[in-house]
């Protein structure tokens, strides 16, 4: 009996068709994994992996789509792939976690020098506001109000409020893109 017929009673639940198939098939799918995984416990046991799905996924087979076989190889050309990106993806996050273990403290003394340049760029900066909107900046950034609060702190309209906060942080934007 051909593939597209077995796969057809096996979406019916036949387990007699599902040995044939089995047999006509797993050669092929393994053949496939083995040269996507290329290590041979691997590749049997993303074979496994093919064929059990097969057994449980045969009723998705559209023979109008193309032969039982072509559906099959996809199925395990998918699996495979999907495989090794995984232990590609495990590879790496070893690797970085073993570079991470590896790599030195961080410099505490550099990180608060910079630190405080950084601070003092943002100080300079918040100096060439209007008051207003170093007010409004300063309220809402560092001391975390609303905008409807800095409106109701400051006695404004809220749309002033919001005009002074956008042109004020406008006017850092371009201040604080010189210290990068």
């Amino acid at each position: 009996m051909a593939a597209d017929d077995l796969l057809v009673l096996v979406a019916g639940g036949d387990q007699r068709a599902f040995e044939e198939l089995y047999g006509l098939v797993s050669g092929p799918v393994y053949g496939l994994v083995r040269r996507v995984v290329r290590d041979p416990a691997q590749s049997e046991e993303v074979a496994q992996e093919v064929l059990l799905e097969l057994w449980r996924s045969a009723a998705r087979f559209d023979p109008g789509r193309g032969s039982a076989l072509s559906w099959i190889l996809t199925l395990a050309h998918r699996r495979a792939v999907d495989r090794v990106r995984s232990a590609r993806a495990a590879g790496e996050r070893e690797q970085r976690e073993a570079l991470r273990a590896g790599e030195p403290a961080f410099d505490q003394v550099a990180e608060e020098v910079e630190a405080g340049l950084e601070r003092e760029w943002v100080r300079r900066c918040l100096r060439r506001l209007t008051d207003l909107q170093r007010q409004s900046v300063t309220l809402a950034y560092y001391d975390g109000y609303t905008y409807r609060e800095v409106a109701e702190r400051l006695s404004l309209p809220l749309g002033t409020v919001k005009t002074r906060m956008r042109d004020g942080l406008t006017r850092l934007r371009e201040c604080l893109g010189g210290a990068a």
